[in-house]
Parts: C-alpha cells; structure tokens; sequence
C-alpha cells in the first residue's frame, strides 16, 4: 500500500526523474527482469506532460549498452535521457588534468577511450564487480598513496544493490576501504552528488520543486534529491528494507509498492 503521508505534489510537477536498477528492473544473469508494471508505467509518464530523466549509478556498461539491455527488457528508452556517472567523470578529468588509474569494469572501458591514463595521477573506482580482486584493490591503493596529494574519484557511493540471486556489494563500501587506507575522501561522481542532480535539473530546465525522485535506494536516490530541494519517492522494490522507513537520518516523501503505484498516484492528482 502506499504511505499516505505523501504529500499530493503532482498538480505542480513538471519532470521526473527515475533511478533504474531496482525501479525498472533487477540485474541478473542474461541482463536482468523487468519489475512488474514497470515497462508500462515509462509509458505513461511519456504519454503525459512531464519531462522524463533517468538517472542511474550503473557502471559496469557504457550508456549505449546499457540502453541497448533496457531496450531488449522492453523499455522506451534513448540514450540521451539518461544520465551516468562515467561521461561526467571524463568531463570532470579532463577539466581538471587528471590522468587516471582505473578500477571499472571491463564494459565501462570504452567511456574512458579520450582521457589520457599514462602516469596516473589519480585513481577511479566503479562497480568493478568481479573485478575487485585484493590484488587490483591494492594496485589503486599503491597508485593513491605514491602520490603527494592523492584523489580518488568513485562513481557513485552505493552500499549494495538488488541482483536476481539476492543483494550485492556496490563500490560505496571500496571506495571506503581505499579512504581509509590512505586517509583522504572520495569525490563522488554520480548520486547522491549535488552536482549530479543538478546536471539533470539542468538538462530538463527545471527547479528542484519541480522535480520528483523516484528510487530504491534511501539515502543516494532520495536522500540525494531531497539535499538538492526535489521530493523523493521510494519504492518497495530492488534495495529497499523494511527498515528503511524508521531510516535515522532519511525519511522519503512517500513510499509506494512499486513504480507503477507511484506513475498512477502521480497522474491521478494531475487530473
């Protein structure tokens, strides 16, 4: 059921922004399912007035072949609607002339093909998977703590998320392991970074108060979009625990069963 503290904010929506892994669809083998409801509610919300973003902290495939896997799970879907930690790393590296050491996954490799990695001067972590090896942690260990004054860049901060065969480690809990290690703080590139959130905002020409979040994840999707002023909406799908709605320091704005709960609540107050 939905909380029905949810304040009724749809009349003066103008966009929405939705998380992908674990509101869309749960990751798994043969590139994951389609969470009941959830195709056809990406249809509602494009056949009615308000903008529409996708915003993701996916980095084991570059956004090409990540939409090219929604579009086959049945998702309308382009690639310039969604928004990834990758391309805004490399924007951010070359900005500042940094020449990374990487720790991603091998699909990811490709969002990195213009950035110059030789003599690196710091290091990028992604959801690396299999990939996080000690062996290849402590090489990024090693190139951090050589350097004078080392940066680490992580690509999101997730504690975990949703696979077909249960929960899975994400590289928020690396990325802490190498902050303790070598006694800095990560930047993070993607959610909950304001930054992020405001490079979608930006994109649809939108106020925070003209926004709402739709995640799974408390404290990255919503929490993320609440420090930014938009309303955060979490659904009981992909990462959520039960003990997310007696949450210390995050409370969503409303929590519903699923995204095609929340697609309906939200076209029902518009009308």
């Amino acid at each position: 059921m939905a909380n029905t503290d949810w304040p009724g904010c749809g009349k003066s929506l103008k966009g929405v922004i939705l998380d992908m892994c674990g509101v869309l669809y749960d990751s798994g083998e043969g590139g994951g399912v389609a969470i009941t409801g959830s195709i056809e509610a990406v249809k509602k919300l494009k056949a009615s007035d308000l903008q529409l973003r996708f915003c993701t902290n996916e980095t084991q495939l570059n956004r090409e072949a990540f939409v090219d896997k929604l579009k086959r799970l049945g998702f309308d879907i382009s690639v310039s609607e969604v928004f990834s930690p990758a391309p805004a790393a490399v924007a951010v590296l070359k900005e500042r002339g940094f020449r990374p050491h990487l720790l991603v996954y091998d699909g990811l490799l490709p969002e990195f093909d213009s950035v110059d990695k030789t003599n690196p001067n710091c290091v990028v972590i992604g959801d690396a998977a299999e990939k996080f090896t000690y062996q290849n942690l402590n090489e990024a260990f090693r190139v951090l703590i050589g350097l004078e004054k080392p940066v680490l860049f992580s690509l999101g901060g997730g504690r975990y998320y949703k696979e077909g065969d249960g929960l899975a480690l994400d590289v928020g809990a690396y990325m802490k392991a190498l902050e303790y290690a070598c006694d800095l703080k990560a930047e993070v590139v993607g959610k909950p970074s304001p930054t992020f959130f405001q490079s979608v905002l930006n994109d649809m020409g939108l106020q925070p108060h003209e926004a709402l979040m739709i995640g799974d994840d408390l404290v990255n999707d919503v929490g993320g979009a609440q420090n930014c002023g938009m309303k955060g909406l979490q659904v009981r799908t992909g990462k959520y625990r039960p003990s997310d709605e007696r949450h210390s320091t995050v409370t969503a704005d409303g929590t519903v069963d699923d995204l095609a709960q929340a697609v309906d609540m939200i076209l029902k107050q518009r009308h």
